[in-house]
């Protein structure tokens, strides 16, 4: 069965880094297109980044072009987030996606705090 699992948050002074990792199994890995999405508190989840099978990226967040990259290593079926110049407005809880023969599938989130 398709397995996500996200770590790599933490707490983090305002203007640090962070890089997430999401672990995937279940799945032929390389391809398919991973995504990373984020719940901030009070707020709907969002789409943060996309990187295809062919690790074309985007990033669908305005304020996180320039900042954030997305990555993967298809040896390792991992995904990668990393974070630089961090905010407060970057907190809440970054989870890794995958759409899988017709269902979304989730990872149980990582928590992203950005404070002094």
């Amino acid at each position: 069965q398709v397995q996500l699992v996200d770590s790599g948050g933490g707490l983090v002074q305002p203007g640090g880094s962070l890089t997430l990792s999401c672990a995937a199994s279940g799945f032929v890995f390389s391809n398919y297109a991973m995504n990373w999405y984020r719940q901030a508190p009070g707020k709907e989840r969002e789409l943060v980044a996309t990187i295809s099978n062919l690790s074309s990226t985007t990033i669908s967040v305005r304020s996180a072009k320039g900042r954030f990259t997305i990555s993967r290593d298809n040896s390792r079926n991992t995904v990668y987030l990393q974070m630089n110049s961090l905010s407060p407005e970057d907190t809440g809880v970054y989870s890794c996606s995958v759409f899988v023969l017709a269902r979304r599938y989730w990872g149980q989130g990582t928590q992203v705090t950005v404070s002094s």
